[in-house]
């Protein structure tokens, strides 16, 4: 007797854009540098703090995307 296979409610191909917020931080090369300065901050300073807020922002959107609609 066959049984189907119920998808898991998070097996969801949006979930892969998650993994943006991971990886970025993980690649030095692209913040290792102190020009250009924002508000006398160097750039490894502030890019730091602009990927906390890529991964709000992508977190937001994957959780839009993949809420169930009632």
């Amino acid at each position: 007797m066959a049984t189907k296979r119920k998808r898991r409610a998070d097996a969801s191909p949006w979930h892969w854009l998650l993994l943006i917020p991971i990886v970025l931080p993980l690649l030095p090369p692209i913040y290792n540098r102190m020009e250009p300065r924002l508000l006398g901050l160097p750039f490894f300073y502030w890019c730091q703090l602009a990927f906390a807020g890529v991964a709000a922002a992508t977190t937001a959107i994957v959780h839009v995307a993949t809420k169930e609609r009632r």
